[in-house]
């Protein structure tokens, strides 16, 4: 069975085969030079961008499942990225937040509200196409 995406890292040649698995990596073997070698999985690279959101969220008292129900990311590497990138555990605090998800015109419609931007209550930031509005209840 040939392996298209892979190529001999000896004799740069396509014509490979699987040849079992080895501490969880596929193993290959090069029908031209019988070279065995193993290729790391490169996974799926999420942009920056999302685990700076992720744990711009985090902070903000957002937790792991509304982070991956907003973000569309897991919140398994959520809670990776928090243990990474050695963020604090949050404190108890007496606010709950809450989030809506606004386009342009409604966000437009919000901010004309005074009210809805009391100092110190709410914070705005975008994802993607859309608006996410933050804001903190007391408990």
């Amino acid at each position: 069975m040939l392996h298209q995406q892979n190529v001999c890292p000896k004799c740069n040649d396509t014509k490979i085969i699987k040849s079992g698995v080895l501490k969880g990596k596929q193993r290959y073997k090069c029908k031209e030079c019988n070279y065995f070698f193993t290729v790391q999985k490169l996974g799926n690279e999420i942009d920056l961008k999302f685990v700076i959101k992720a744990l711009q969220l985090y902070l903000e008292g957002v937790t792991y499942r509304e982070i991956e129900r907003i973000l569309g990311v897991s919140h398994v590497s959520v809670m990776n990225w928090v243990r990474k990138y050695n963020i604090p555990k949050l404190e108890k605090i007496g606010y709950k937040p809450q989030y809506k998800m606004m386009n342009h015109s409604e966000l437009l419609t919000f901010v004309i509200n005074k009210e809805n931007l009391e100092e110190g209550t709410s914070m705005i930031t975008n994802i993607g196409s859309k608006y996410m509005v933050i804001f903190w209840e007391k408990r």
